[in-house]
């Protein structure tokens, strides 16, 4: 796993968020409830971008455009293109439910690392 330095952890206060370029890939720090997540900046639906989704109490993220939301940690779908009504459903078997990809993260020295797995 590769390691990358991508922000100082004053940078991202809690309950923000930044995205940040790593190896060609936009990701998206979040800051929720003063835990660090990184998680693919593009909905696994139709790859439109995350970063302006709402943040649930129950700490998914959910996507703006059909309201496909994520667990923050696990990256699993917990609700699958709810929207628009009727369509969004038509919309859901368009593409199959796919996870979010998300990526661990660690402090170190005031800033926030990012893992990424190495492609073979």
């Amino acid at each position: 796993m590769n390691w990358t330095k991508v922000l100082a952890q004053d940078e991202l206060p809690s309950d923000t968020r930044k995205v940040v370029k790593v190896e060609q890939r936009a990701i998206l720090l979040v800051n929720h409830n003063n835990q660090i997540y990184a998680v693919e900046n593009s909905c696994p639906h139709l790859k439109l971008p995350l970063q302006k989704g709402k943040i649930t109490e129950e700490g998914a993220i959910v996507c703006p455009f059909h309201r496909s939301a994520f667990d923050l940690a696990t990256g699993n779908p917990t609700t699958w293109t709810p929207f628009p009504p009727g369509i969004g459903k038509l919309m859901g078997m368009i593409s199959t439910e796919k996870p979010l990809a998300v990526f661990p993260t660690r402090i170190e020295e005031g800033s926030i690392w990012i893992g990424i797995e190495q492609k073979n």
